[in-house]
């Protein structure tokens, strides 16, 4: 078997991967939702696969996995890749999990970090109205994540929130010292959170980037006891090329209240320093940002005999990237927790595939699937209806 094309077409704001063989066989992938700019990173890689086996899944990242870096173009890798588990799996007849090792876990547990509501305020008790629309959720969520201090927009909303000036032409605009008054209140909104979830379901923070050092230490010291699962990427994270190990190493060890970092950083060798360094407690790479599914995998199980959990991030990953992160999470090891759980945005992704049923939420897990490859498939006639003009031909053999 040997790669005639790889297409790329964005549906939507997602850039879709489509990876077509001699034999017929077609795998899929895709980055980011949101991100339709990809494409031509993606398109980059077109003559650097073409013709080679695709069930060598690994023979072939290798010849571009060093052409990758940062996002975008770690993206666009881990979505090629994404594709060629689908095709080898396809050509096996055997889910993707399969040839990754095979499944520890039937069903796995996804926690929420995208699923939201829009708030009547910023005080401490309309996050507290939001928490209990989510803890209702049907979805059951065992864990929910929420955005907090500069991640969320209590630097925006609240004028003395922190000392430091606005500044707006940065994707995260603000990083400063947090006031007394600011931090008071970063606490009471916690504090009502967690009084309506209770021990029945965990809070996670995503806090940052852009706490200083001091700051990240002083509110995980504050949060001891108070069963918080993880306060995540406070001082260096989303949108950061470089990993800075050393500002974690001087948060993690002198606090129980777990540490996470890692959604966008690219491939396993980035993640060493933070992994034999103990830097953090809980590491979350993205399956659409990482490299991949089998580099997730290797990522995992080397936290693993450092102690280090998992709890992958995915919030724009859409169908597709559901797809490849469930078969991702049935092969870890035991310190996996749960990953971030994608939407389809917007809902008429649900019309432009068949399988998508098989990821269905119950009581915060998904049911592993045993069907082929990723257990996607586009619905031609249904997609076309979204493709852009200049992708007319993306679904042409």
């Amino acid at each position: 078997m040997k790669i005639t094309d790889l297409k790329v077409a964005v549906l939507g704001d997602a850039p879709v991967v489509r990876v077509t063989t001699d034999e017929g066989i077609d795998g899929i992938g895709a980055g980011e939702t949101f991100k339709p700019y990809l494409k031509p990173m993606i398109e980059f890689y077109r003559d650097m696969i073409i013709g080679k086996d695709p069930t060598n899944v690994e023979r072939v990242m290798l010849g571009i996995r060093r052409m990758g870096s940062f996002k975008p173009w770690g993206t666009a890798v881990s979505a090629i890749e994404m594709a060629l588990w689908d095709i080898a799996g396809k050509a096996a007849n055997l889910p993707a999990y399969k040839l990754l090792g095979g499944k520890i876990l039937d069903k796995v547990q996804v926690y929420n970090g995208n699923v939201r509501y829009p708030m009547d305020g910023d005080e401490p008790e309309h996050f507290a109205e939001n928490m209990q629309k989510l803890k209702d959720h049907p979805y059951n969520f065992s864990i929910i994540k929420e955005a907090v201090s500069f991640h969320g927009a209590m630097h925006r909303n609240r004028d003395d929130f922190h000392y430091a000036t606005a500044v707006d032409n940065r994707r995260y605009p603000n990083r400063g010292t947090i006031t007394p008054k600011g931090f008071k209140y970063l606490l009471a909104c916690i504090e009502a959170m967690q009084d309506v979830l209770g021990d029945d379901v965990g809070l996670a923070l995503d806090c940052g980037p852009g706490m200083t050092v001091p700051d990240a230490l002083r509110l995980a010291k504050e949060l001891e006891g108070s069963n918080i699962m993880w306060l995540e990427d406070m001082v260096i994270g989303n949108y950061h090329p470089y990993v800075l190990a050393d500002q974690y190493t001087q948060i993690t060890p002198y606090t129980s209240t777990p540490i996470h970092t890692g959604e966008q950083i690219y491939l396993r060798q980035n993640f060493v320093e933070l992994i034999e360094r103990n830097a953090v407690n809980v590491l979350g790479p993205d399956v659409a940002d990482v490299g991949g599914i089998a580099e997730m995998k290797f990522i995992a199980e080397y936290a693993d005999l450092h102690g280090i959990l998992f709890a992958p991030h995915g919030t724009f990953d859409g169908l597709i990237g559901l797809a490849a992160q469930t078969h991702m999470a049935a092969v870890l090891p035991d310190n996996y927790i749960a990953f971030e759980l994608p939407q389809p945005d917007p809902l008429w992704w649900l019309d432009i595939m068949e399988g998508e049923e098989q990821f269905n939420v119950t009581d915060s897990h998904i049911d592993v699937p045993d069907t082929p490859g990723l257990g996607l498939t586009f619905i031609p006639e249904e997609a076309k209806k979204y493709l852009r003009e200049e992708d007319t031909g993306f679904f042409d053999d």
